[in-house]
């Protein structure tokens, strides 16, 4: 599997893009609204590596018990994945936890995403190649 990016988790969007602006990232999309998951999201890239920049949107955010916690934090790598059954199998059988059902992902065209958890890694994303 090949990395597409890092998740970074964010407070303030708007703020920590211009940081990441400052280090020379450039922006690859727009501010995303994603209602499934109820955060904003903005992609920017520097080098050929790309970070993704997560921010909840409401109070009852996929990542709004993360935010509290962690603050300003990369918080999980997301893989390309050809065959995401297969993965998923092998993930699991390999002690990820899977945490929720492949889910299409309006910031990534719409394809399918899926995120694992493991207690020697953290957390990873798969996303449908």
């Amino acid at each position: 599997m090949k990395i597409h990016h890092i998740g970074y988790l964010v407070k303030k969007l708007p703020k920590a893009a211009a940081e990441f602006k400052k280090l020379g990232y450039v922006e690859v999309s727009g501010v995303t609204d994603d209602q499934i998951r109820k955060v904003d999201i903005q992609f920017l890239e520097k080098d050929g590596y790309v970070v993704e920049l997560v921010s909840p949107n409401s109070p009852d955010s996929v990542v709004a018990g993360l935010i509290k916690t962690y603050k300003n934090a990369p918080y999980h790598i997301c893989y390309l994945s050809e065959d995401m059954e297969a993965d998923l199998k092998q993930l699991t059988e390999n002690g990820y936890f899977q945490m929720d059902m492949p889910t299409e992902a309006p910031a990534l065209d719409h394809k399918k995403v899926c995120f694992l958890m493991h207690p020697q890694m953290g957390m990873i994303e798969l996303l449908e190649q």
